[in-house]
């Protein structure tokens, strides 16, 4: 699988989908931003905004552990960075 490549984001939307019961995913490619970019190696670099209700009562930085953790296999490789906005439903409609 190609970094950057619309199959990773696939993947991502997919993962973070099925295993934090998503109830809003926006996976953003930047990787163009990185083009030619030499520490990116290959994978590619994505923003990811994710409405769940399982960020309820969980700090930010958790919550962020929680969405890293289910990429670990594919870090320096399909992805080399992930930007994430985690958040509850309810902060989701008052933003």
């Amino acid at each position: 699988m190609a970094g950057g490549s619309e199959e990773t984001r696939h993947l991502i939307e997919r993962e973070v989908r099925e295993r934090l019961a998503a109830e809003h995913i926006e996976v953003i490619d930047e990787s163009w931003k990185h083009a030619g970019h030499a520490a990116a190696g290959g994978g590619g670099h994505f923003i990811i905004r994710v409405v769940s209700v399982r960020f309820e009562g969980v700090p930010l930085l958790d919550r962020n552990r929680m969405v890293f953790r289910l990429f670990e296999a594919h870090m320096g490789r399909e992805i080399h960075a992930l930007s994430i906005k985690a958040l509850t439903p309810g902060e989701w409609s008052s933003s």
